[in-house]
Protein backbone atom coordinates (compact mmCIF):
# COMPACT_ATOMS: atom_id res chain seq x y z
CA UNK A 1 0.00 0.00 0.00
CA UNK A 2 1.41 3.36 -1.01
CA UNK A 3 1.90 5.84 1.82
CA UNK A 4 2.35 8.70 -0.65
CA UNK A 5 2.67 9.10 -4.41
CA UNK A 6 4.41 12.06 -6.03
CA UNK A 7 3.57 13.00 -9.59
CA UNK A 8 5.67 15.09 -11.94
CA UNK A 9 6.08 15.56 -15.66
CA UNK A 10 9.08 16.60 -17.72
CA UNK A 11 9.10 17.84 -21.28
CA UNK A 12 11.94 18.26 -23.77
CA UNK A 13 14.36 16.08 -21.79
CA UNK A 14 17.38 17.72 -20.19
CA UNK A 15 16.62 21.07 -21.87
CA UNK A 16 13.01 21.38 -20.83
CA UNK A 17 10.72 21.92 -17.93
CA UNK A 18 9.87 19.70 -14.94
CA UNK A 19 6.71 20.32 -12.96
CA UNK A 20 4.87 18.51 -10.18
CA UNK A 21 1.12 18.04 -10.49
CA UNK A 22 0.53 20.42 -7.55
CA UNK A 23 2.82 23.10 -9.03
CA UNK A 24 5.12 23.24 -5.99
CA UNK A 25 7.99 22.04 -8.14
CA UNK A 26 8.36 23.95 -11.39
CA UNK A 27 11.90 23.98 -12.75
CA UNK A 28 13.80 24.79 -15.89
CA UNK A 29 16.13 21.93 -16.85
CA UNK A 30 19.38 22.40 -18.72
CA UNK A 31 22.46 20.36 -19.44
CA UNK A 32 25.21 21.30 -16.96
CA UNK A 33 28.16 23.24 -18.33
CA UNK A 34 30.32 20.11 -17.84
CA UNK A 35 28.17 18.42 -20.51
CA UNK A 36 28.19 21.37 -22.89
CA UNK A 37 25.01 23.01 -21.71
CA UNK A 38 24.21 26.44 -20.40
CA UNK A 39 23.97 25.28 -16.80
CA UNK A 40 21.28 27.91 -16.23
CA UNK A 41 18.69 25.43 -14.99
CA UNK A 42 18.98 22.43 -12.75
CA UNK A 43 19.49 18.87 -13.99
CA UNK A 44 18.28 15.38 -13.06
CA UNK A 45 21.49 14.56 -11.17
CA UNK A 46 21.09 17.61 -8.89
CA UNK A 47 17.46 16.73 -8.26
CA UNK A 48 18.36 13.13 -7.46
CA UNK A 49 21.18 14.25 -5.15
CA UNK A 50 18.85 16.58 -3.24
CA UNK A 51 16.16 13.92 -2.92
CA UNK A 52 18.57 11.22 -1.79
CA UNK A 53 20.29 13.53 0.72
CA UNK A 54 16.95 14.53 2.26
CA UNK A 55 15.63 10.97 2.34
CA UNK A 56 18.83 9.50 3.80
CA UNK A 57 18.99 12.25 6.45
CA UNK A 58 15.45 11.37 7.45
CA UNK A 59 16.32 7.66 7.55
CA UNK A 60 19.21 8.44 9.92
CA UNK A 61 16.90 10.44 12.19
CA UNK A 62 14.27 7.68 12.07
CA UNK A 63 16.80 5.00 13.04
CA UNK A 64 18.24 7.23 15.78
CA UNK A 65 14.77 7.65 17.27
CA UNK A 66 14.14 3.89 17.08
CA UNK A 67 17.48 3.25 18.81
CA UNK A 68 16.77 5.98 21.40
CA UNK A 69 19.81 7.96 20.30
CA UNK A 70 19.41 11.71 20.78
CA UNK A 71 20.19 13.33 17.45
CA UNK A 72 18.89 16.77 16.47
CA UNK A 73 20.19 16.79 12.91
CA UNK A 74 21.74 14.46 10.39
CA UNK A 75 23.55 16.42 7.67
CA UNK A 76 23.97 14.41 4.48
CA UNK A 77 25.86 15.62 1.42
CA UNK A 78 25.10 13.68 -1.76
CA UNK A 79 27.07 13.56 -4.99
CA UNK A 80 25.41 11.95 -8.00
CA UNK A 81 27.63 11.32 -11.00
CA UNK A 82 26.52 10.59 -14.54
CA UNK A 83 28.82 7.86 -15.81
CA UNK A 84 29.43 6.58 -19.30
CA UNK A 85 29.45 2.84 -19.86
CA UNK A 86 29.77 0.50 -22.81
CA UNK A 87 26.07 0.86 -23.62
CA UNK A 88 24.29 3.96 -22.37
CA UNK A 89 24.88 5.66 -19.06
CA UNK A 90 24.88 4.86 -15.35
CA UNK A 91 24.80 6.70 -12.05
CA UNK A 92 27.28 6.69 -9.21
CA UNK A 93 26.47 8.02 -5.76
CA UNK A 94 28.59 9.19 -2.85
CA UNK A 95 27.03 10.18 0.47
CA UNK A 96 28.83 11.91 3.32
CA UNK A 97 27.04 11.79 6.67
CA UNK A 98 28.27 13.91 9.56
CA UNK A 99 26.86 13.10 12.99
CA UNK A 100 27.50 14.48 16.46
CA UNK A 101 28.22 10.99 17.74
CA UNK A 102 31.34 8.93 18.37
CA UNK A 103 32.61 7.38 15.11
CA UNK A 104 31.63 3.78 15.88
CA UNK A 105 28.12 4.76 16.97
CA UNK A 106 27.70 7.00 13.91
CA UNK A 107 28.80 4.18 11.58
CA UNK A 108 26.38 1.68 13.15
CA UNK A 109 23.48 4.11 12.91
CA UNK A 110 24.25 4.97 9.26
CA UNK A 111 24.53 1.28 8.34
CA UNK A 112 21.01 0.71 9.70
CA UNK A 113 19.71 3.82 7.95
CA UNK A 114 21.11 2.48 4.66
CA UNK A 115 18.87 -0.57 5.14
CA UNK A 116 15.66 1.44 5.67
CA UNK A 117 16.12 4.39 3.27
CA UNK A 118 13.86 3.89 0.21
CA UNK A 119 16.45 5.47 -2.11
CA UNK A 120 19.12 3.09 -0.82
CA UNK A 121 16.76 0.15 -1.22
CA UNK A 122 15.88 1.17 -4.77
CA UNK A 123 19.53 1.53 -5.77
CA UNK A 124 20.94 -1.53 -4.00
CA UNK A 125 22.41 -3.92 -6.56
CA UNK A 126 21.99 -1.39 -9.37
CA UNK A 127 24.05 1.68 -8.47
CA UNK A 128 27.32 1.91 -6.57
CA UNK A 129 26.71 3.93 -3.42
CA UNK A 130 29.75 4.90 -1.36
CA UNK A 131 29.01 6.19 2.13
CA UNK A 132 31.49 8.13 4.26
CA UNK A 133 30.61 8.62 7.90
CA UNK A 134 32.14 11.40 9.95
CA UNK A 135 31.51 11.03 13.64
CA UNK A 136 32.09 14.16 15.68
CA UNK A 137 32.69 13.92 19.41
CA UNK A 138 30.13 15.94 21.33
Amino acid sequence: MALYTARAEASAGRNGQARSDDGKLDLQLNYPKALGGSGEGTNPEQLFAAGYAACFSNAVLFVAKEMRVKLDSAPVAAEVSLLSQEVGFALGVALTVTLALPQAEAEALVAKAHQVCPYSNALRGNVDVVITVKGVEQ
